[in-house]
């Protein structure tokens, strides 16, 4: 028997990413396990795809998020800082 899934799909919200990048994980084994029944599959895949949605969502905000703070650092304008050794 697999593990059922730690949270139901309203709680992913309140997961770190490493716990839902986990039981993605787990999830991932137990299917490609080819021991569970249709259901147990059925509904093991529709948390593993709320899981997968939410850290492609966590990835692009933290994406979003450095290209934001590197605008802080990083000068507009190249010319701004000429780094050649001419």
């Amino acid at each position: 028997m697999t593990q059922k899934p730690d949270q139901p799909d309203g709680d992913i919200a309140g997961m770190t990413y490493n716990e839902a990048s986990e039981e993605l994980e787990r999830i991932i084994k137990a299917l490609e396990s080819n021991q569970l029944e249709l259901e147990e599959s059925l509904q093991l895949y529709q948390r593993g795809v709320a899981l997968l949605s939410d850290l492609r969502r966590r990835l692009t905000e933290a994406e979003a998020s450095v290209r934001e703070l590197m605008g802080h650092i990083e000068p507009e304008d190249e010319q701004a800082h000429d780094t050649t050794l001419s």
